[in-house]
């Protein structure tokens, strides 16, 4: 469990290195979650931030097909290392 909440982990800080070189797009993340440039330094080693970070990525298929071009992973490591991280176990309501 350890080793998948680090490769988790992983995926999530290429995340922050991804929306950190679109500067659109780090200024929409940072104006939907509030955060500064401290709190993205700090993030970085804030699982329950990098979990916010993978949910902001989510929310769009074109930036989650982007990410997942511009790290060399497959859509659904995305997918996965966010269920790894804090609060990403997924309600089934059926």
């Amino acid at each position: 469990m350890a080793d998948q909440r680090e490769a988790a982990e992983t995926v999530a800080l290429k995340a922050l290195g991804w929306i950190a070189g679109h500067e659109n797009l780090l200024d929409v993340f940072m104006g939907a979650t509030g955060a500064g440039q401290d709190d993205l330094r700090d993030g970085a080693q804030d699982p329950d931030f990098l979990a916010s970070l993978m949910d902001f990525i989510l929310m769009d298929d074109a930036w989650i097909m982007e990410f997942s071009e511009a790290a060399n992973v497959p859509p659904e490591t995305i997918v996965e290392a966010r269920a790894a991280l804090p609060g990403g176990v997924q309600t089934h309501w059926t």
